[in-house]
Order: structure tokens, then C-alpha cells, then sequence
């Protein structure tokens, strides 16, 4: 019998991209993308479920112009060092040129014990080796080595966004090489459009795993798997194996469509918890990027016996079930 802990889906409604992270405070942090993509909140409860009415923070706001005045998307909440990071995505402008956005990575620091608290100051972009659309940073430390792992455009490679990794020499600088990880390539991975980006970190059983978002972001968006032995190089790209077909996509039985964009964390109880957006209706008026109800949710979910994670399928939002 599964004992498991359910949650009363959607967790948090109008929230994309989310991001839960739990810290040694007793307390899990929220942060993710509003509607309205105009700001970053935070909050903050000792339970996941309490996240649900936590009152939210706005931290930082845009700016009328300049690189960080539009579109600000999927913040993450880190501690890092004794401070807090968030790290996000932001554009100049709303428009597209060929079908991009211009979007670029910056990072904010706040030194404050409690992140709801003091100041966030703006440590400016993250620069990678070339200027293009760059988004979905998220980062990790691994045998005392700070990494960073994020989505962007290479000119030179078809398709929107692909995923790399590098060292950082500080939580807001990288350096030594920038290694391509993965690109869109299979079928489930080009719908729409070219896309690999929303990465999150997992590691357990001696491997690490990265999984990451794919295709539109309509009901066709949906979660691959990377996996890296926790002793290899990881920046080297042959390190990566990408498993050929998703590990959580569109459940139509359940009303779930386009899981994806997630984070991990862990319950009181100690189980693993997939945090992810989706909505609960296939039909999009217009452009899924403006349609607000990707809305958070939060399922429990176990190991295979060759230490892979199973993420089973998206459950049932709580009025459905």
C-alpha cells in the first residue's frame, strides 16, 4: 500500500516555473513566475501545503527600460556561502526577433538569515562566452565545485535553446569551459519548437540527474532526464546520457497538460516531491506564454530499481479526484 503523502493540487495557482527550495531554517522557500512578469516574489512556510496561503514577497521589480524592463521569468531561490541567490531571466522587450526572445541571465544576493528580509542587490548579468537568448539558470555544488547549468541559443545550432554547464568561480561569475550538455533532438523535444531548457538538479545513487523542460509550452511541453555518474567529469559532454523518451508529460485521464519547468524538494516525511507547473485544459486561446494558469503543483514520487527516478504521471488536480 502507498502511504504516501498526497497535496491538494494545484498547490499555488497562476505560478509557472516554480521553485521550492527547503533550507536548514525549517522552512521551505517559494519563488516563481507571475502572470503578470513584471516582478519576483518569495515566501516562505515550515510545511509544503502551507505554501498554498503563504503571503508572498515581492522582492524586486523590473525596470521601465533597459535589459532587466520586461518579460522576467522563472526565478530560483539558492543559498549559497552563507547568502541567498536568486537567479532569473529578463528582456529589453516583449517583442521577438525570429522568433526569439532576448532574454539574459542576471543574479541578485541578499545576505539577510531570513531572504524575506533586507536587501537584494543586483550582481548584474551572468555572462556566458557569447551574447544570445539565455534563460532557466539554475545551479549546484558537487564535491566542492560550484556548477551552473542553464539554456541558451547557439547561432549556429537550429532551435531555440539548448543546455550547458560550467564551474563558477562565484555565485554569480562562471568560468573555465561552457560545456553543451544536450539539444533538442528527439521527436518529443521539437514540438513547436526546439527547446531543452528548466533545468533541476537531483542527486542520489551515485548519479546525478538533470532534468529539464521541452517543446512549446503548450499541452506538447513536457520533462526529459539527463543522468551523469556523480564521479565523472561533468564538464565533459560525453559524461551525459539523455534517456530517449520523457519521464512526465500530458496526462489527458488526469486533466493534466504540459507538466513541466520543475524544481525538487523534500517532504516532512522525508520522500522526494517533484514540484512542477501545469495546467488542467488542453484548449489555449492565443500564446501559451500569455495564458496565466500554469499553476503549481507538488506529487510525491519514488525510485526505479536501477536507481532512476519515477516520476509516474501527473495526478489528478483535488476537485477531480
Amino acid at each position: 500500500m502507498d502511504t504516501s503523502r498526497e497535496y491538494n493540487n494545484p498547490l499555488v495557482e497562476q505560478r509557472a516555473d516554480p521553485w521550492v527550495y527547503k533550507h536548514t531554517d525549517g522552512y521551505y522557500y517559494f519563488t516563481a513566475s507571475v502572470p503578470e512578469y513584471d516582478r519576483i516574489e518569495v515566501r516562505r512556510s515550515t510545511t509544503i501545503e502551507g505554501l498554498t496561503t503563504a503571503e508572498p514577497v515581492v522582492v524586486w521589480r523590473k525596470y521601465e527600460t533597459g535589459p532587466l524592463s520586461a518579460n522576467i521569468w522563472a526565478p530560483e531561490i539558492h543559498y549559497i556561502d552563507g547568502k541567498w541567490y536568486i537567479y532569473f531571466a529578463a528582456a529589453r522587450t516583449t517583442e521577438t526577433t525570429d522568433g526569439l526572445f532576448d532574454h539574459r541571465m542576471f543574479a541578485l544576493e541578499n545576505a539577510s538569515a531570513n531572504p524575506l528580509e533586507g536587501t537584494w542587490e543586483e550582481k548584474g548579468q551572468v555572462k556566458t562566452a557569447w551574447e544570445s537568448f539565455a534563460l532557466d539558470a539554475t545551479t549546484f555544488q558537487h564535491k566542492g565545485k560550484l556548477y551552473y547549468v542553464w539554456a541558451q541559443k547557439d547561432l549556429n545550432i537550429e532551435g531555440n535553446s539548448n543546455l550547458y554547464i560550467s564551474e563558477m568561480s562565484n555565485p554569480w561569475t562562471l568560468t573555465g569551459p561552457q560545456t553543451l550538455i544536450a539539444t533538442p533532438e528527439h521527436d518529443w523535444e521539437i514540438i513547436g519548437y526546439k527547446v531543452n531548457e528548466g533545468a533541476a538538479v537531483l542527486k542520489r545513487n551515485g548519479r546525478i540527474f538533470i532534468s529539464f523542460s521541452a517543446s512549446a509550452t503548450d499541452f506538447n511541453y513536457c520533462m526529459g532526464l539527463l543522468v551523469a555518474d556523480e564521479d565523472s567529469d561533468l564538464l565533459d559532454a560525453a559524461s551525459w546520457t539523455k534517456l530517449p523518451n520523457p519521464v512526465f508529460q500530458t496526462n489527458e485521464e488526469n486533466g493534466q497538460f504540459g507538466p513541466g519547468h520543475n524544481s525538487f524538494t523534500v517532504n516532512e516525511n522525508g520522500e522526494d516531491v517533484l514540484i512542477y507547473h501545469c495546467r488542467n485544459y488542453k484548449k489555449i486561446t492565443g500564446d501559451p506564454l500569455y495564458d496565466p494558469n500554469r499553476h503549481t503543483r507538488a506529487q510525491v514520487f519514488h525510485w526505479n530499481e536501477d536507481g532512476t527516478p519515477n516520476f509516474g504521471v501527473p495526478v489528478k488536480d483535488a476537485a477531480n479526484k
